[in-house]
């Protein structure tokens, strides 16, 4: 029996069902942790990163 036979006898296609709904479900994630009003102060320190100067201030 050959590798083509053994892989082509499985139904591989509940994987790639199964990809998608974890793949939904972490940009799900990704997209309330963002847009949540808790988490909104790191959100705009992470923005402000690019524009501010190597010296810290804040200690």
């Amino acid at each position: 029996m050959r590798m083509s036979d053994i892989v082509s006898s499985l139904d591989l296609s509940v994987y790639t069902q199964v990809a998608l709904v974890l793949f939904v479900g972490a940009f799900a994630a990704v997209l309330a942790r963002t847009f949540s009003r808790r988490h909104r102060d790191e959100m705009n320190r992470a923005a402000r990163l690019p524009l501010a100067d190597d010296t810290r201030t804040d200690r």
